[in-house]
């Protein structure tokens, strides 16, 4: 007899699509959707049920082996100064 609970079908998309952050126009609530690319820009309820959203534009944040790359010159404009530090004010 076999013992294992029965495994659950997950469509095919639900692990290899993006994921897209939008707000409740109506309850201004942020929330987050996978779904394929051709249906980032359709709507979108919020959880509590609200119809109307906004896709918000989503900041990615790299960091590593490409960021150590450029040596200095990043650090020098993450210091700030009018121009970045380039020019030795930051």
């Amino acid at each position: 007899m076999d013992t294992r609970a029965p495994s659950r079908r997950i469509p095919a998309y639900s692990v290899a699509v993006p994921r897209y952050e939008y707000r409740c126009r109506e309850c201004a609530v942020t929330f987050e959707v996978s779904r394929p690319m051709a249906e980032s820009s359709g709507p979108a309820p919020c959880p509590a049920g609200h119809p109307d959203s906004d896709r918000l534009l989503s900041t990615v944040a790299l960091t590593g082996a490409g960021a150590a790359s450029t040596g200095g010159q990043a650090r020098r404009a993450a210091d700030g100064g009018c121009c970045g530090g380039a020019c030795g004010c930051g």
